[in-house]
């Protein structure tokens, strides 16, 4: 069993003349978003493709029907996945996380539209290893990944990948509602905030949706693996709770930090968790070591999580209610939106 990590990218595709690098971050942006614009199709020209493969088209029937389901019973944005783009690799983009060696604070970066997110994102993966190897050189805990699915937050029209399809019908029907539930509402430079809610309301819409359909059997397996996650994640950010401490105290040494995350290592060994991954460009297996950054991207989908789950239990399941309920929080400060997430969650 895989542990999940990175769902999903958001990127601003808007260019800012500021610096050579911001340039090329920029340029290359553009120019992953116009692939991903020049190899879609519309869905039923797909469908209609005596070429294309069987597997390919029923998870895009299915992704029709999520769609439906979203707009009519989640109310739910659903402009996108209407089209389906296969660019002919695992990934759509690498995305980069980096924090201090001695911080559970992560590093943040600019972007127009959406203001400050704590990850980089690049359609090439080489650019992505250039990116961590600067980091790196300025001493930074860096962790880097590919990810399946990409929006661009409902200001376009986002295509299905071909990245994402190999899903099973339960966590593909999660990710169709995580990206639809970003164009319903973002806070722009609150990315724990989104992504949190993102999670909650895709995960929540899963069981909803499988109620619906009578598929009980499934149901109870998606919400072992929800169960599973949680477990492995909790035990993580309880790392990364204990790390904080030990960053505030006086002396604290970079042998102390690593005798945490190794016991976190060992610890997540034991429930299942792989320590090995991939390389999509050359097929060599990788070895992922935790760190500041990798905890970090737990933090960001997760931490808030349940925050969320208590607004949508106190509004009965009624999801207008509930984006309601989420809406009164976006006036607020990034710093009082997570206080009222969070409070009376250890009550």
């Amino acid at each position: 069993m895989t542990f999940p990590l990175l769902r999903h990218a958001l990127l601003s595709c808007a260019v800012v003349l500021c610096s050579c690098r911001t340039v090329g971050f920029y340029s290359q942006a553009m120019r992953g978003q116009a692939e991903i614009w020049r190899r879609q199709r519309p869905v039923e020209v797909v469908l209609a493709d005596p070429a294309e493969k069987e597997a390919v088209k029923a998870k895009l029937r299915l992704a029709l029907e999520l769609r439906a389901y979203a707009k009519t019973t989640l109310k739910l944005p659903a402009a996108s996945f209407g089209t389906y783009s296969d660019l002919k690799r695992p990934y759509v983009v690498w995305v980069v996380y980096a924090a201090e060696p001695f911080s559970v604070e992560p590093k943040q970066w600019w972007y127009p539209f959406v203001g400050r997110l704590a990850y980089r994102g690049f359609f090439d993966q080489e650019d992505a290893r250039k990116e961590v190897l600067s980091l790196k050189a300025k001493g930074q805990d860096v962790f880097a990944a590919g990810v399946e699915a990409y929006s661009t937050l409902g200001f376009f029209k986002d295509p299905l990948l071909n990245t994402c399809i190999h899903r099973g019908e339960a966590e593909f029907a999660e990710l169709i509602f995580h990206e639809l539930t970003h164009a319903r509402l973002f806070i722009p430079g609150d990315t724990d905030f989104n992504e949190a809610f993102a999670t909650a309301n895709a995960e929540a819409a899963v069981r909803r949706w499988l109620r619906s359909k009578g598929r009980l059997a499934e149901l109870r397996e998606y919400e072992a693996h929800v169960k599973r996650d949680r477990a492995m994640i909790s035990t993580a950010l309880s790392t990364r709770a204990e790390l904080k401490k030990l960053y505030a105290t006086p002396g604290h040494t970079l042998e102390q930090k690593n005798a945490l995350l190794l016991r976190l290592q060992s610890r997540l060994a034991a429930m299942g968790v792989k320590d090995k991954a991939v390389d999509a460009k050359n097929g060599n297996e990788l070895k992922i070591i935790w760190n500041n950054a990798r905890l970090n991207t737990l933090a960001t989908y997760h931490d808030l999580v349940p925050g969320f789950e208590r607004l949508l239990r106190e509004n009965h399941g009624d999801v207008e209610a509930f984006y309601a309920a989420v809406e009164k929080l976006k006036p607020l400060g990034k710093d009082e939106r997570r206080r009222v997430l969070m409070a009376g969650l250890n009550d």
